[in-house]
């Protein structure tokens, strides 16, 4: 199959590769939004305390820190439509390894899974978000990106639900049989037999992912070229290489401290209300609020950006936003605390949209390079977990919250005022 090369202003519509790469999006949400019921399931499964069991985000996470740039040169080789379909593979290969490892509770082999999966989706990511922002112009990037967002929050919102379904039924009854069961070949049956439930759904998702994999490689999905779509704005610039653009690390750090917020809001939701002592059964589902909250940040983005308000302004509205919703889940308790968590979906939606397009804004050459250095620090869904997990063995788990995600939106205000133009214009 020919490959057609995409700019920004090519006349080709764009309907087919939005709607593949929406597709994209879905398995990309469904995925990664696992995390917050995976939390709970493994500590009942492995009984584990709350630190081992936030290694599941910390597994998931880290691989994009180590093969964002692999992935990155992978592309270069593969062209974006190959990247896609390898990072399907990979995906499907990790989602087979962790049903295996968790059916006979293996937990170090799970985590193995994890980061597999976390490996294609690092493949995905860095090919799938140049894509759409370059698809169209870049100043309207966010938009693209919004629309995309809610595939990925749609997902987001039922993975939790289905897991749910599958999964964690009865869990509070279970866990209270166990606990008071002493140790043995029966409690050990029991834990078999729950940690069993993951097995088919997870080999049931590899074999789903192998199928749309191959359905990819033989669209008709075009073969984008970013460097050409995406040139240099100013002259003198880039001649540095990556690092004569400042407003792409300080993206990257932006970037950072926003999936670190994100993921707070989504997977540690549950732990945050298991900390008022709220059911497992009732906060397995937390998660879907929080995706349901970015959801409708999403519709709402997608429908001022640019037209009403422009992206690095909305990305500054939504810091402040998350600031306020902070604050208030730290001076309530209970259902009120956690429903101000997952009002921080709402004031994350737009973030990715923004923070992404401007900070691989006018790289040209060095676009994919740029891309896999920004995926580099989707690693702050690994670490900021982990700051919060361990900060709260100290403190009061409401006030480790805010101490850690605070500071993180007040950077994040930073770059949607100033930081996202600095070096733009140097000469």
């Amino acid at each position: 199959m020919s490959s057609t090369t995409y700019t920004a202003d090519a006349r080709t519509s764009t309907l087919l590769p939005m709607l593949i790469i929406g597709v994209l999006f879905f398995i990309m949400g469904f995925f990664t939004w696992l995390n917050g019921p995976l939390i709970s399931f493994v500590k009942v499964a492995f009984t584990l305390d709350d630190i081992n069991a936030f290694l599941v985000p910390f597994a998931f996470y880290v691989s994009y820190f180590v093969l964002a740039l692999p992935a990155g040169a992978v592309l270069k080789r593969t062209g974006m439509k190959k990247g896609m379909v390898l990072g399907l593979i990979i995906m499907a290969i990790g989602a087979a390894v962790f049903g295996q490892f968790v059916r006979i509770r293996v937990y170090p082999g799970a985590l193995a899974g994890l980061f597999v999966i976390g490996a294609g989706l690092s493949l995905l990511q860095t090919a799938a978000n140049p894509y759409i922002s370059i698809l169209g112009p870049i100043d309207s990037a966010a938009q693209r990106i919004a629309l995309m967002g809610i595939c990925n929050k749609v997902a987001g919102a039922l993975a939790p639900l289905a897991f749910g379904a599958l999964v964690m039924t009865g869990i509070d009854t279970f866990l209270g049989q166990v606990t008071g069961m002493a140790e043995g070949t029966a409690r050990e049956g029991l834990l078999n037999e729950f940690a069993a439930r993951v097995f088919w759904p997870y080999m049931s998702l590899a074999g789903l992912l192998v199928l749309l994999a191959v359905w990819i490689l033989f669209s008709a999905l075009p073969e984008i070229k970013p460097s050409g779509a995406n040139s240099e704005r100013s002259i003198g610039h880039g001649k540095g290489g990556i690092f004569s653009f400042p407003h792409l690390w300080l993206g990257v750090l932006c970037l950072f401290l926003y999936v670190g917020v994100e993921v707070m809001a989504g997977d540690a939701i549950n732990t945050y209300g298991q900390g008022f002592g709220l059911p497992l059964q009732v906060t397995s589902h937390f998660t879907t609020y929080t995706m349901a909250a970015m959801l409708a940040g999403y519709v709402l983005g997608s429908a001022l950006i640019p037209r009403v308000i422009s992206q690095q302004s909305y990305l500054g509205v939504s810091a402040v936003l998350g600031v306020l919703f902070a604050i208030g889940a730290f001076v309530t308790h209970g259902y009120v605390s956690v429903a101000f968590v997952a009002a921080l979906g709402f004031a994350n939606a737009m973030m990715w949209p923004a923070i992404f397009p401007l900070a691989i804004k006018g790289l040209g050459s060095h676009t994919e390079l740029g891309s896999a250095v920004l995926i580099m620090g989707i690693v702050g869904g690994a670490l900021l977990p982990q700051a919060f997990v361990h900060l709260k063995q100290y403190i009061d788990f409401q006030l480790a919250f805010v101490i850690v995600i605070v500071p993180c939106y007040l950077y994040i205000l930073y770059y949607g005022v100033r930081g996202h133009n600095v070096g733009m214009h140097a000469a």
